[in-house]
């Protein structure tokens, strides 16, 4: 009998919630066989199991959000599975109804999957305000303060929950639907008033004034954060609250990479099967630049800096505008730049369709940020906590410069150009420091023989 637990996702990840399970009650299950898939603010995973035999018991439904080290099912020996699986009760899984007019269960209604709950505090009276209502349905302590803030009757509210529970989402569209129909009541015509008496023939009448359309009283759609939205969000707040953010930006001469870079590009798509982008050329610089300046691959801690030997590279990726993620890539100090290149593209193809492992998004202890795509100027990003710098790769331009030739001849050429933008932990080192990392990456940049990479 081995019992399987939620593993640590990521090293700020705390919880997860299981969006499937691949395997029933009764049903045999290999070592290393996908067993679940669970959601967290990192990233969606498919884990495997850690042992192998028959699912006795399922503890954690579908849309349940638990924190990291919570039981989540019962695993038995082949051996002893006839007597361990159970002869009756619901399964777990199956008991979670897939429309909206669910059927009771027998067993204690879930938290809501969607929120998670806020700890006590001086506003929040969860520790003397009981969850059941007078009626026994049991509140969630987001939805009691929605209910309370807004003088809501839970009774008029149709639950959409297991088991009939109440959700944030149904005190959210019931609120929408009323300020939809004040917005009509706002709207809808009303009886005329009396007609004034005409002015005295003396004074001039004036006409009155032309109207416009009726404006709606709420023009306005309500988009709830999805949960990659709310804990990007809550890690971002943690960052700018406990960091104190410098920003360091530097301008690079691209030229010595684009005319390398224009030479492999087109045997480079026919081979990898992707665009040869200037990523993978500042990854490598970042890479070598780190081993001589290492406070900035380091993290804070407690009263001290704990530095990193492992160059460990996480690069942000979009998941098609609706949140990032950061995949690392792990020992890059090991790698050439077309080896970093082939596994930064691994990484960002499996992070689109949501198949990263949690090795995939833990052990970070640099950040790249890669918003020069969109063409964007300079950019301050936001530190990844607990490390203390992220570099941004803003947008390369065809400029005009200054090239100075070997005999000191200065001309002007048009060159391709761009910012780095380094954020960086104020507590950790100076400007000094980081600007002596920055102009470290310029010059790897704009100095080194890149034909030899290939």
């Amino acid at each position: 009998m081995a019992e399987v637990a939620l593993p640590q996702l990521g090293e700020t990840v705390t919880e997860g919630t299981i969006t499937r399970w691949f395997k029933r009650v009764g049903d045999t299950v290999a070592i290393d066989e996908m067993l679940y898939e669970v959601s967290t603010d990192k990233v969606d995973s498919e884990v495997p199991s850690p042992v192998a035999g028959i699912v006795s018991e399922i503890v954690v439904a579908e849309g349940e959000t638990v924190e990291v080290g919570t039981i989540l099912a019962v695993v038995a020996d082949s051996a002893n599975a006839s007597s361990s699986v159970p002869d009756a009760g619901p399964d777990p899984v199956a008991a979670v109804p897939p429309v909206p007019d669910p059927q009771p269960v027998a067993q204690q209604p879930l938290p809501d999957p969607e929120v998670q709950e806020p700890q006590p505090d001086a506003t929040t009276p969860a520790a003397s305000e009981s969850p059941q209502q007078p009626d026994g349905r049991l509140l969630s302590p987001v939805v009691r303060r929605l209910v309370r803030e807004h003088g809501l009757d839970p009774d008029a509210i149709t639950g959409t929950g297991v088991g009939g529970r109440i959700t944030r989402n149904d005190v959210l569209d019931l609120l929408d639907d009323l300020r939809q129909s004040q917005g009509a009541i706002a709207e809808a015509p009303v009886a005329p008033a009396p007609t004034p008496p005409p002015p005295p023939p003396s004074l001039p009448v004036r006409a009155p004034a032309a109207t416009g359309p009726a404006v709606s009283a709420d023009a306005s759609d309500f988009v709830p954060f999805n949960n990659i939205r709310r804990r990007t969000a809550e890690h971002m707040v943690h960052s700018v609250t406990v960091a104190p953010h410098a920003l360091t930006v530097m301008e690079v001469d691209y030229e010595n990479v684009e005319q390398v870079r224009q030479r492999h590009k087109e045997a480079w798509k026919a081979q990898e099967g992707s665009s040869l982008t200037y990523l993978p050329f500042v990854l490598r610089a970042v890479v070598d630049a780190l081993g001589d300046w290492p406070h900035m691959n380091a993290s804070v801690e407690g009263q001290g800096l704990r530095v990193h030997r492992d160059r460990n590279i996480g690069v942000a990726v979009d998941l098609d505008l609706e949140g990032l993620i950061v995949p690392v890539i792990h020992q890059a100090d090991g790698l050439r730049m077309v080896a970093l290149a082939r596994s930064l593209n691994d990484l960002a193809e499996r992070a689109r369709v949501r198949r990263l492992g949690a090795d995939d998004i833990s052990g970070g202890t640099f950040t790249i940020s890669n918003n020069g795509s969109f063409g964007t100027y300079t950019t301050a990003a936001i530190i990844n906590q607990p490390q203390v710098a992220v570099l941004s790769t803003d947008g390369v331009s065809r400029r005009p410069v200054v090239a100075t030739d070997r005999f000191g001849n200065e001309t002007i050429v048009v060159h391709s150009v761009g910012h780095l933008a380094l954020a960086w932990d104020h507590r950790a080192f100076d400007g000094s420091y980081a600007a002596g990392f920055l102009r470290q990456v310029k010059e790897i940049l704009e100095h080194r023989d890149w034909e030899s990479e290939f």
